[in-house]
């Protein structure tokens, strides 16, 4: 029989661990090793079975002395016991709390199950300029809300009728079931799928809503986005989503900002980077350059001999900030010289002319071919030859 791993390595915590680090560490594994969250992957479920069992020694406080005094022999019967006995323990505690979130809200006690529940939430999206969101922007967009029935006030029921009691969970809106597994026999609480959770039934139904005791209607609304608002954010509408369950209230509208791409400015959070061209001229003698921003163009000084990829700051020319749109980010401009492509005879001529004056470098090359022909400078150096000896 392979020795069993220390408990406490299982889980990760160290032998000091109180009631909340063991809880905690349970939930990560528990989550992550899960049967329905790992379906038929067998070394993920001896995982969260190993830690399972783990968890239900170390969680229980007798249990624990145990095994702290005597290790896992105190529980194999080894030490004249029984062994250990997963069926009389009590999970729905911890399992409720785990996985209420991750497999759609259940609860292992069903406590409010049938209670009311916020209805689900809808999106949508609408398309703005660069220049609208590094601003802000009001937009329209058309939303399908589901508004209360007139034909039956929000029943579902056809006129002169009434939604009676679910005869399946009567009235309580859920059902109780007992499966196996290996702790031994569970009992799990779901929401009833007959009336699915509001504890009535509608046997006739109204010929408007269909017995959802709602109508659907297209209606326009007007959205405001703030300044510096980025692509993908969300602005968030309340009550205009799904309605809700059992008088739980509607849910939200979630309208997602789609930026189109701008042919010359890209965004970083709130800072603003481009690229400015830079004339030769300009270049080597220093001057002025015309810079695109958001605000409009504005003029910056540049320095005699600034070269390629030089960048420039302009604070305050940025994106404002979501929390205080009186606080701006920074444009960032990268400087690229510009290679002149069509001289006429006179510029070529005047080119030549500063050539000559900064070290002519248009006839470089033929000098270094003179001097190498000649012997002179910048030529090869000879090979240095041996005069044969006695021996050679």
């Amino acid at each position: 029989m392979a020795e069993k791993r220390d408990y406490y390595e299982v889980l990760g915590v160290d032998k000091n661990a109180d009631d909340a680090a063991l809880k905690k560490a349970y939930r990560q594994l528990a989550k992550k090793y899960h049967p329905d969250v790992n379906p038929g992957d067998k070394e993920a479920e001896a995982k969260f079975k190993e830690a399972s069992e783990a968890y239900a020694v170390l969680s229980d406080p007798e249990k624990r002395a145990k095994y702290d005094q005597f290790g896992s022999a105190a529980f194999d019967g080894s030490m004249g016991g029984g062994g250990m006995d997963f069926s009389s323990m009590d999970f729905s505690d911890i399992f409720g709390d785990l996985f209420g979130d991750l497999f759609g809200g259940m609860r292992g006690r069903g406590a409010s199950r049938n209670g009311p529940r916020k209805g689900a939430n809808i999106r949508t999206s609408v398309r703005m300029t660069f220049e609208e969101a590094v601003f802000g922007c009001k937009k329209q967009v058309e939303l399908t809300v589901k508004e209360p029935c007139k034909t039956c006030n929000g029943t579902g029921a056809k006129a002169g009728t009434s939604p009676v009691t679910c005869t399946k969970c009567g009235g309580k809106g859920q059902v109780v079931f007992t499966t196996q597994s290996f702790f031994g026999m569970v009992q799990n609480v779901q929401t009833c799928p007959e009336c699915g959770g509001s504890g009535k039934v509608i046997r006739e139904k109204c010929p408007d809503c269909h017995g959802s005791g709602y109508v659907a209607m297209r209606k326009r609304y007007e959205v405001e986005f703030p300044a510096g608002v980025d692509n993908g954010q969300c602005k968030r509408m309340q009550g205009l989503g799904e309605p809700g369950v059992n008088g739980g209230p509607k849910g939200d509208a979630l309208v997602e900002a789609v930026v189109q791409p701008h042919p010359i400015f890209q965004r970083q959070d709130m800072n603003i980077f481009s690229t400015v061209p830079l004339s030769y001229a300009v270049a080597a003698l220093g001057g002025e350059v015309i810079i695109d921003t958001v605000d409009g163009p504005v003029s910056q000084p540049v320095k005699p001999g600034t070269t390629t990829d030089t960048q420039i700051r302009l604070r305050g020319k940025g994106v404002p900030s979501l929390r205080d749109s009186r606080t701006r980010g920074d444009h960032y401009v990268t400087l690229v010289v510009q290679t002149p492509t069509k001289l006429s005879a006179r510029a070529k001529e005047l080119l030549k002319e500063f050539d000559k004056e900064t070290g002519d470098s248009l006839n470089a090359v033929e000098r270094f071919k003179a001097q190498k022909a000649a012997g002179g400078a910048g030529a090869e150096p000879k090979k240095k030859t041996r005069k044969k000896g006695l021996f050679s």
